[in-house]
């Protein structure tokens, strides 16, 4: 009885489990997670939130920062996101090998704490990929401000799931 039953299982396990092979399946394109196009961050009550601007085509990193300094358009204010960043006059903005460097010399190092820093940080690291090529992940961004530095800092520190 015993032999029948190893018999019976050797049996089983040749036959398969009636699965029957297939030809190779195509799967399509990879998937693509990063949207087209420039992308600027608000900050919002469940954490900082990307925007698009598709109609912006930046040729330079100080212009990313503007479009963070001109705030969430109408639609954005109504979805709750807002802009912390507190930048007081002169600022640059420039990029060697994905390390960002943004000198803001007239606001207080205070005033890029926290999701304020991290939009920042996320809308350069957005711009120096589209003008450089960096990956989004790689970039490196330091803010350099009146009273201090902070970073560098990756974008992805500020991101919540």
């Amino acid at each position: 009885m015993k032999r029948l039953v190893v018999s019976l299982v050797a049996v089983a396990l040749v036959a398969g489990c009636g699965v029957r092979p297939t030809e190779v399946l195509d799967g399509g394109a990879p998937a693509s997670g990063i949207p087209e196009g420039m992308r600027i961050y608000f900050a919002s009550d469940r954490g900082l939130r990307g925007v698009s601007r598709p109609d912006k085509e930046i040729t330079e990193l100080a212009a990313a920062v503007k479009l963070v300094m001109a705030g969430p358009n109408e639609a954005e204010l109504v979805a709750g996101l807002t802009d912390l960043t507190a930048i007081t006059g002169e600022f640059s903005a420039s990029a060697i090998e994905g390390h960002v460097t943004l000198r803001l010399p007239r606001t207080p190092v205070t005033g890029v704490a926290g999701m304020a820093a991290g939009q920042l940080v996320c809308t350069l690291a957005r711009a120096e990929s589209l003008l450089h090529g960096t990956r989004p992940d790689a970039v490196r961004v330091t803010v350099v401000a009146q009273g201090g530095a902070v970073g560098p800092y990756q974008c992805s520190q500020f991101l919540t799931g």
